[in-house]
Formats: structure tokens, sequence, C-alpha cells
């Protein structure tokens, strides 16, 4: 499995690219980074087929667990995928914005 330190994941994101926030609703909802899109673990295998197939898709939880096991089971699926290092809580420490309800679903 990939996994992406939050330097890389900045810089990635900022050239737009595209992220699913693989942690339950409330969670996506309480704090997400900007331009996340909501694809809870539990819901994952519904949204690999929306998902890029010409871009690597990084993938955030809390603290790097679940996005690295959601990582891992994509790339088994063909996709190119990425854990975020640290997740959502390392995203907010380091300083950066996190967005706050609802958001489109993936894809």
């Amino acid at each position: 499995m990939r996994e992406v330190d939050l330097t890389v994941f900045a810089a990635e994101l900022a050239n737009g690219a595209f992220v699913i926030d693989v942690r339950e609703p409330d969670e996506y909802q309480a704090g997400h980074v900007p331009g996340a899109h909501p694809a809870p673990l539990s819901m994952l295998g519904a949204v690999v087929s929306a998902l890029p197939g010409d871009q690597p898709v990084y993938v955030i939880c809390a603290g790097g667990d679940r996005s690295g096991w959601a990582a891992e089971h994509l790339e088994a699926l063909g996709v190119d995928a990425a854990s975020v290092a640290g997740g959502t809580a390392a995203w907010a420490r380091a300083g950066h914005s996190l967005d706050r309800g609802a958001a489109a679903e993936a894809g």
C-alpha cells in the first residue's frame, strides 16, 4: 500500500487531486479536507466504479488506519490509490483548514 505524507498530499490537493474520505458521515460532516468526497468504508465497494481511472485517488480517514486498508483494497481492484499519512487529524494539526457539513457523494 502506498502512503503519502502531508507535504506531498497538500501539493497534490492544490493541483486538483481526487480525494475520498472513508470516515463515517458524522465524522466527515464534523470536519474534512476541502474537496474530499465522502466514501464511508462500509460503502467503498459502491463507489469504486465512480472513481477516476486517469489519476491517483488519495484516501483519508481520521488517523491513517482505515485509509490504509481502503487504499490497499482499492489497489487490489486496480485503482491507483494512496493513503494520506496521519489522516485528517494530522492535516488539522499541521494548520490546514477543514470544511464542515455534507458534500456530494464520490464521483
